[in-house]
């Protein structure tokens, strides 16, 4: 099944579904969730029931190194 491709919103910053984050770690989409879950990666922007993650943070993420974004973790 085709996942959803990015999405833009009017502030032109792309937000990226499960499958394309997953895709970007090299990983399966249940990782990506349990990775957010647990607060180790960017939370994602609800819409609805839709989580979708904005690229620009995700990309941010990795460049840092994929640090913990859990705040209880400091």
């Amino acid at each position: 099944m085709p996942h959803a491709q990015p999405t833009s919103t009017g502030n032109s910053t792309k937000l990226l579904d499960v499958q394309a984050v997953a895709d970007l770690l090299d990983c399966s989409p249940r990782h990506i969730y349990r990775l957010t879950d647990t607060g180790r990666m960017p939370a994602p922007v609800k819409l609805g029931t839709l989580a979708r993650w904005p690229q620009r943070a995700i990309e941010d993420w990795i460049k840092a190194g994929c640090p913990s974004c859990d705040e209880g973790s400091l």
